[in-house]
């Protein structure tokens, strides 16, 4: 199946100024920007370096405002290289909901799948189970929509899978794109680990988040790709897999090593699923395009 009908016919800059010449390179610069000016501060300030701390729900305000961050850029290098037409066309696939149901069951339920069983194989998971599945179930669905709207899907999708990624695989073809764009996603978060409020920022675990989200970014070029580039599916897609690897498997799971590395069981299983992916595809993961690649 094809990618993205409105994204792979991207119009041309309309004029020559540095930011409209690169546009896929000031996306980012702006996105780590306007991301890093809020949350460094906030980072050194929890460390001490800076002479004021906040209370932990203004920690958490500035920080979900941070996470929108990549799709004010996106809005703003769209304006500037595309103008109106531009701005339309990423609005429009906020709500391009039309896809195979096969791909509204991979993002609910196969999404939690890989999650569970990569936690399964974690030693001294499965001796951990602690079962208290009723009262997760029936807080998840407020989760999950606290999740979408102020744990980073709304806020950043529109800029990495919206704007960066249909560039990327025109530019590097559909693999090394996503792992470009993994990397990156990857870096754009690293202030957030000496927040105080994130996971350690140990080296394993520095290791393990960017072959995670790496891996996360291959799968969801894959679903991407065969939905006709719906921003929409890809925020429900982010909101699952953080919904559920926080608020579900991390309380179903207790054991020691994973209060030590939270993060081993979604980089088993995405890693995992990601391997078997480029292996299926041949590494196309469902892209193909007749237009000539972005300069």
């Amino acid at each position: 199946m094809t990618s993205v009908d409105d994204t792979k016919r991207l119009p041309s800059v309309t004029s020559r100024g540095p930011l409209t010449r690169h546009p896929l390179i000031s996306f980012f610069v702006i996105a780590f920007a306007l991301a890093w000016l809020i949350e460094v501060p906030l980072a050194l300030s929890a460390n001490g370096i800076l002479p004021f701390t906040l209370p932990e729900p203004a920690i958490a305000i500035t920080i979900a405002i941070a996470t929108f961050a990549p799709t004010a850029s996106a809005f703003i290098v769209t304006g500037l290289t595309e103008g109106k037409a531009g701005v339309v066309g990423l609005l429009r696939r906020y709500v391009r909901w039309r896809a195979g149901i096969q791909w509204y069951l991979f993002v609910f339920l196969g999404i939690p799948a890989i999650v569970l069983m990569g936690a399964i194989v974690v030693p001294g998971a499965i001796a951990s189970f602690h079962p208290v599945i009723a009262p997760l179930l029936a807080a998840y669905p407020l989760a999950f929509l606290m999740t979408f709207l102020l744990g980073g899907p709304l806020g950043e999708e529109p800029g990495w899978r919206g704007f960066a990624l249909p560039r990327l695989q025109e530019a590097t073809g559909p693999l090394v794109g996503s792992v470009i764009l993994g990397v990156l996603w990857a870096l754009w978060h690293f202030p957030l680990f000496w927040s105080g409020v994130w996971t350690p920022p140990t080296l394993p675990n520095m290791v393990m988040f960017i072959v995670m989200i790496t891996a996360l970014t291959i799968i969801m070029t894959w679903v991407f790709n065969h939905v006709n580039g719906s921003v929409l599916i890809t925020m429900l897609m982010h909101a699952t897999f953080n919904t559920f690897a926080n608020k579900v498997v991390a309380p179903l799971f207790p054991a020691p090593i994973l209060n030590e590395y939270g993060l081993l069981p979604v980089t088993i299983g995405f890693t995992v699923t990601a391997l078997v992916l480029i292996v299926v595809t041949r590494g196309r993961l469902g892209y193909h395009s007749s237009a000539k690649p972005l300069v």
